[in-house]
């Protein structure tokens, strides 16, 4: 699979459930556990079905090589472990002796033993040569679930429905230290290479950390574990913010995805999160009705402002970082001061929820959205009413304004963006394609350009001048929430928060507006569609090969609208 280079994993059509994958060593042939209890052997070069192992009489939970290629140990609900030939597909071993479904299988780094665990509640080993039983590990209250072995061979780690992961003795099985702290069952265990550190997986959302030699806990590792509701870049453009329904906000590396910092305080869900334009300091609206303050580097809390009666839709600083302006299902948008958190003016006019407010550019103006289908300007400096944009048909869901202050685009729950004149609140174009409501509208950089996210599942790219859709960004997996866009020394980037509780990164490029992801905090599921391969040139075999199966022939995932 070195040659793969396209970001996303291809598929092979299997006629049963897929239980378990492995690789073989030398990465030429891929072994596929399926729920008819059958093992479907690939070869990678070509995705061809190579054999089908048969012999299990249950689905096949774990498969797994041996170092040197020459072996493939299975597991199995039937309660056995078997041995194949890699080679020739030939049946070996039966081992039997767990008294419930086999859950987990592995080798030893020597490849002289095997380790299975079960839902007997044990792990057992194995000579993997001759398939003569070993010594059985006793002391999970529970399902076993993940078994594995350290790099020297010299320990075992096994995680279990019964929250722990225990460690063993792997030539004498006597068990050792007992790693507490997961709240929900542990699905995976992995020694790091080193062996001087282990992680576990749980079905309480966490990643944790252990040392190996000691047990003792280290880092706990999480990701949004619901929809995202919110994402904006770092003016620095090198970190990203997200807020979600899962009440936090999380910081990630703009460039590479690696999580960072996780501010957590609010008691209800994250709508909105924002960066001070110096990047020092962080804003979040949420629905247990304030708005939280937090040092952008090192994830601090700061003031909590409290006055709204109702949930913060949205929240954003002034272009100068004095001031904070939040909108609230209250109707009303308050003004704070963004270092003490003292309430400011309270602007009242709109007659239902307020879902959307920014600052023009020079600061002079606050634009707001709301479910009375209106938008309505206001001077920030004495919080007078302005004019009132009337002409959606349905909530404003996303209020903008353009770089330079001139002109306003707003999204709306009747499926269009509209422009307006920042300073006469005239209409301008109206933007229609989306099939569903537009959830966040964001000006490129330069002011040419707009991108629009929907419950569609699509994004879309507008010239402002003409009003035209450029391109339409498929393959998302929910509705896209929010969209932030940036342009550095690296390219022109947007950053899409969406309702499958991914933040993803994608690169614009060239006058064709091609789109393509550049990372995404999710990998359980493919997150780009059915590329344009049509006029590729330079493809390996393996590489077309993969990407037909995908499906990518005729559908890009960035489709340029004439």
């Amino acid at each position: 699979m070195a040659d793969v280079e396209f970001g996303e994993w291809p598929f092979l059509e299997e006629v049963s459930h897929v239980f378990s994958c492995a690789y073989s060593p030398d990465g030429k042939t891929l072994a596929v556990g399926l729920g008819d209890g059958t093992i479907s052997l690939y070869e990678t070069a070509t995705w061809e079905k190579t054999r089908t192992l048969i012999g299990h009489t249950s689905l096949v939970t774990s498969v797994v090589f041996s170092p040197s290629g020459q072996q493939i140990a299975s597991g199995s609900y039937d309660k056995t472990v078997r041995l194949w030939d890699a080679q020739t597909g030939a049946p070996g071993a039966i081992l039997s002796g767990h008294t419930r479904e086999v859950t987990s299988v592995v080798f030893s780094p020597s490849g002289q033993q095997i380790a299975s665990g079960s839902c007997d509640n044990t792990v057992r080993l194995w000579d993997a040569q001759t398939g003569a039983p070993g010594a059985i590990l006793s002391g999970h209250t529970s399902f076993v679930t993940s078994v594995v072995f350290s790099p020297s061979g010299q320990q075992i780690a096994s995680g279990s429905y019964d929250n722990t992961v225990r460690l063993w003795d792997a030539q004498t099985g006597a068990p050792g230290a007992i790693l507490s702290g997961h709240t929900s069952s542990v699905t995976s265990v992995v020694f790091s290479p080193s062996g001087q550190q282990i992680a576990s997986g749980s079905n309480d959302n966490t990643v944790r950390l252990w040392d190996a030699q000691t047990g003792a806990p280290g880092a706990i590792l999480s990701g949004h574990i619901s929809r995202v509701m919110s994402v904006m870049f770092s003016p620095s453009g090198q970190q990203i913010a997200s807020g979600s329904y899962d009440n936090t906000v999380r910081l990630w590396d703009a460039k590479t995805g690696a999580p960072g910092a996780i501010l957590s305080g609010h008691t209800s869900i994250v709508t909105s999160v924002v960066f001070s334009p110096s990047g020092q300091q962080i804003a979040s609206g949420s629905n247990d009705n304030t708005v939280r303050l937090w040092d952008a580097q090192t994830g601090a809390p700061g003031a909590i402002l409290s006055g709204h009666t109702s949930y913060v839709s949205s929240v954003v600083f002034s272009p100068s970082g004095q001031q904070i302006a939040s909108g609230s299902w209250d109707n009303t948008v308050r003004l704070w001061d963004a270092q003490t958190g003292a309430l400011g003016a309270i602007l009242s006019g709109h007659t239902s929820f307020v879902t959307s407010v920014v600052f023009s550019p020079s600061g002079q103006q606050i634009a707001s959205g709301s479910n009375d289908n209106t938008v309505r300007l206001w001077d920030t400096q004495t919080g007078a009413p302005g004019a009132i944009l009337r002409g959606h048909t349905s909530y404003v869901t996303s209020v903008v304004f353009s770089p330079s202050g001139q002109q306003i685009a707003s999204g709306s729950r009747d499926n269009t963006v509209r422009l307006w004149d920042a300073q006469t609140g005239a209409p301008g174009a109206i933007l229609r394609g989306h099939t569903s409501s537009v959830e966040s509208v964001v000006f490129s950089p330069s002011g040419h350009k707009i991108a629009s996210g929907s419950y569609d599942n699509s994004v879309r790219l507008w010239d402002v001048e003409s009003g035209r859709c450029l391109t339409v960004v498929k393959g998302f997996h929910g509705a896209t929430t929010s969209i932030a866009w940036n342009v550095n020394g690296n390219g022109s980037y947007l950053a899409t928060g969406c309702g499958d509780s991914s933040v993803c990164l994608w690169q614009v490029i060239g006058d064709h507006h091609l789109v393509y992801l550049h990372w995404s905090s999710m990998h359980d599921q493919l997150v780009v569609s059915n590329t344009d391969i049509s006029k590729a040139q330079g493809l390996s075999r393996m590489n077309m090969k993969l990407l037909e199966q995908r499906g990518a022939v005729n559908d890009p995932i960035s489709e340029e609208v004439r």
